[in-house]
């Protein structure tokens, strides 16, 4: 793994509509923020979908990325959230 990766954690949940993952892409490729891995389901008609994403580009800070990724999900319809990997992994450890 690159030390100088800045990895994070993004999830977007809510209910499937066009253009969800064309919307949120477009986002992290603007903010120059690259997507590592991505997962999606749609089990009865909700939408779930998980990236690790290299963050080390960016140009803005944590918070503002958090607060216009949180703002997109409101005009979207869904709920996204980005933690940083190591609080992620805090978070989860068994």
């Amino acid at each position: 793994m690159n030390e100088n990766r800045q990895r994070a954690i993004i999830t977007v949940v809510g209910h499937d509509t066009v253009g969800i993952i064309a919307k949120v892409c477009t986002y992290l490729a603007d903010n120059n923020i690259n997507i590592l891995d991505i997962s999606q389901t749609i089990v009865s008609g909700y939408f779930n979908m998980m990236m690790i994403a290299d963050l080390s580009g960016k140009s803005k800070h944590f918070a503002e990325v958090s607060s216009e990724l949180e703002k997109l999900g409101e005009d979207i319809g869904v709920v996204i959230k980005i933690q940083k990997e190591e609080i992620f992994d805090l978070m989860h450890r068994v």
